[in-house]
């Protein structure tokens, strides 16, 4: 099982000096992968939260840093570890530039990039951004299509529903021979969606059933689609508490101390689930928080 950590690029650790930090000491540690995700903005007005009250978004998204320049930094500062986005909203994008982007930060770390990718949901970030919401949908099969159509040999062309591409040349192109694409999904649409076009998805996990029934269902959907599921990727993205001591039986799943995380991970093996990625929503101070990345590490490869 491979294990990614989320970079505090928002939050009360957000800083370049400890995105680096964390950044090296996750390559240091054994971590395969390190990830940023796209908070456009924090609107002031209320929004739905999940049990049907009005409240603004948390208070870590009034600071968010940009994914793909953030990468680009690591990139520089670290040799192995893998780049990740989970996710960058595609649609409040251009597809061509946004393509020209992750090809950009894939050649600066030698081919470590992987797209996470999703279709956003907030209202004001879609008016922000001049793109109706009507997009979501088949916007995102033209949008993915025509990045790959960037990504492929020169010259591109590419005429969909919502992009064109003038026949030209676009470089760079990546330095991986297709950069993975995955899709942030969980609802049944979503899922089948990732199945179809993308190289794998990046749901949240929020029970161990939940999970388990997502990735059946994607496996599912793939075989579906004459896909081997074999040769997709799940990367499971925990936002959890990771805590020194224990949380007990109230602990979400995932959550908890690190031996506590991998018992979870631990029951994992054999799920279909690649990769499990750990955003802490308990983070402390920085060294406690790298002292957590080492023991967790250990936890899981002394299961494995």
């Amino acid at each position: 099982m491979n294990l990614g950590v989320a970079l505090p690029t928002s939050g009360r650790l957000a800083s370049p000096a400890n995105i680096v930090r964390i950044a090296q000491e996750a390559e240091r540690l054994g971590y395969a992968s390190v990830w940023t995700y796209e908070r456009l903005l924090r609107p002031v007005a209320e929004l739905p939260a999940p049990d049907g009250s009005m409240r603004r978004i948390p208070a870590p998204y009034r600071l968010t840093y940009e994914p793909l320049e953030t990468l680009s930094y690591v990139a520089a500062l670290t040799e192995r570890i893998k780049l990740g986005t989970s996710i960058i909203d595609a649609l409040l994008h251009p597809a061509v530039v946004l393509a020209k982007r992750f090809a950009t930060v894939d050649q600066f770390s030698g081919g470590r990039v992987v797209a996470g990718l999703g279709q956003g949901w907030m209202p004001q970030e879609f008016a922000a951004a001049n793109v109706p919401e009507k997009r979501r949908g088949a916007g995102m099969d033209d949008h993915i299509a025509a990045m790959r159509a960037v990504w492929g040999p020169d010259p591109v062309e590419y005429n969909g529903r919502f992009y064109q591409i003038p026949p030209s040349e676009l470089n760079p192109k990546p330095a991986q021979e297709r950069i993975p694409v995955l899709l942030g999904s969980v609802t049944p649409a979503g899922v089948r969606r990732a199945a179809r076009i993308a190289d794998g998805i990046n749901p949240i996990a929020f029970t161990a059933d939940q999970l388990l029934g997502l990735v059946k269902a994607f496996h599912e959907a793939a075989e579906a689609e004459r896909r081997d599921p074999a040769t997709l990727t799940v990367a499971v993205r925990a936002n959890v508490p990771v805590t020194a001591e224990p949380l007990g039986t109230d602990r979400p799943y995932l959550g908890g101390s690190p031996r506590e995380i991998a018992e979870d991970v631990a029951g994992l093996a054999g799920s279909g689930v690649d990769h499990v990625l750990f955003s802490n929503e308990a983070s402390a101070d920085l060294d406690t928080e790298i002292r957590i990345l080492r023991d967790l590490i250990t936890e899981v490869n002394a299961r494995a």
